[in-house]
């Protein structure tokens, strides 16, 4: 796969995980109050879907920090190397996984 082709399959998926992360800071239409007394149901269903959308909010920014570690790795021909050893990777993780800055054995 070419330098080219690389940066696109980069840059296409810093996009997608950037629209992801808007879509979760979206205010949703009905927010209603977060209320725990004796009927905690609906209260309780609304603080889980928050939490759980602040936990994919801090994956999808952990998957954005690869992605652009590895824009700046091909920028600067540092691609395809692990950050600890600076073996290559392996071609197959990084046709599976573009953004990997490891190696198998260090990630």
């Amino acid at each position: 796969m070419g330098t080219q082709e690389i940066r696109e399959q980069l840059e296409a998926k810093e996009a997608d995980l950037l629209a992801q992360m808007e879509q979760l800071t979206r205010p949703q239409q009905d927010q209603g109050s977060i209320s725990f007394g004796k009927r905690v149901g609906e209260g309780t269903s609304m603080a889980v879907d928050r939490l759980s959308a602040v936990t994919a909010h801090d994956t999808l920014a952990g998957n954005l920090d690869q992605v652009r570690r590895a824009l700046a790795k091909l920028a600067d021909g540092s691609y395809g190397r692990c950050d600890v050893c600076d073996e290559e990777i392996g071609e197959a993780r990084l046709e599976a996984r573009p953004w990997a800055s490891r190696c198998l054995r260090h990630s």
